[in-house]
């Protein structure tokens, strides 16, 4: 995990505890650096304006401004443990990380009880590996990145051939489908729609080029629309 990551995780772990107290060493064991390097983020987080207090003492600690964190949620313990379930079975979703992330939130947003009957309700239900074909490798942050930034992507790409080239491209879609994830976007090298395969993607940089959005009309993935369901809420 780089640094930027690192304290985009910090901010979202001490949201989903706030207010309670979350050690320097809980923190460094968590992300696998050292106490100093927890220390120094946090300062560098405090001089960004992100309102963490320390408690200093024994038993303190950091804590993020109760402002910061989630009020009270009414979630039944059904829908706390569904939402837990459609996450196991999507680790290698788009943003995967960030649902973690979410769920903890919400969590530690659930009053006492109701979260007691979350985690009762979720020890009495289970799933069995590799019952499933493998999941596609996680997506990588970079790739999320761009798709939620619309930045142009380079990357090295070796298609099914074996052949390999060097793209820049402008991400349009997140795509699953065959068993695999796609990125679907502008091709520059090619000026033409694409879509590539994540696997098949290394060596990915993300650009400081932000490109206006693309509409799905202006690009033919030969995507059947029949067959295309986009995310929504609801």
């Amino acid at each position: 995990m780089n640094r930027t990551d690192r304290l985009y995780a910090i901010v979202e772990d001490l949201r989903a505890r706030a207010p309670r107290l979350c050690t320097a060493r809980e923190l460094a064991e968590r992300y696998e650096v050292s106490i100093r390097t927890i220390e120094r983020d946090i300062n560098a987080l405090q001089q960004g304006g992100v309102p963490i207090y320390a408690d200093v003492g024994r038993r303190g600690g950091y804590a993020l401004d109760k402002s910061m964190s989630l009020p009270p949620l009414n979630f039944t313990a059904a829908e706390s443990v569904a939402l837990a379930v459609a996450l196991h079975r999507s680790l290698d979703a788009p943003f995967a990380q960030a649902g973690r992330s979410a769920l903890g939130k919400i969590l530690a947003g659930l009053p006492e009880r109701d979260a007691a009957a979350a985690r009762d309700l979720a020890a009495r239900v289970g799933m069995i590996d590799n019952c499933d074909p493998p999941a596609a490798p996680m997506i990588p942050p970079l790739v999320e990145q761009a798709v939620r930034t619309r930045r142009v992507l380079e990357f090295d790409y070796r298609d099914r051939f074996g052949t390999g080239t060097r793209r820049r491209v402008e991400p349009v879609l997140l795509l699953h489908g065959f068993e695999s994830w796609y990125l679907a976007g502008w091709c520059l090298l090619r000026d033409a729609a694409r879509s590539f395969r994540v696997d098949r993607m290394t060596d990915i940089a993300l650009t400081d080029e932000a490109r206006p959005p693309r509409s799905l009309d202006s690009c033919d993935f030969d995507i059947p629309e029949e067959k295309l369901r986009l995310v929504a809420f609801g």
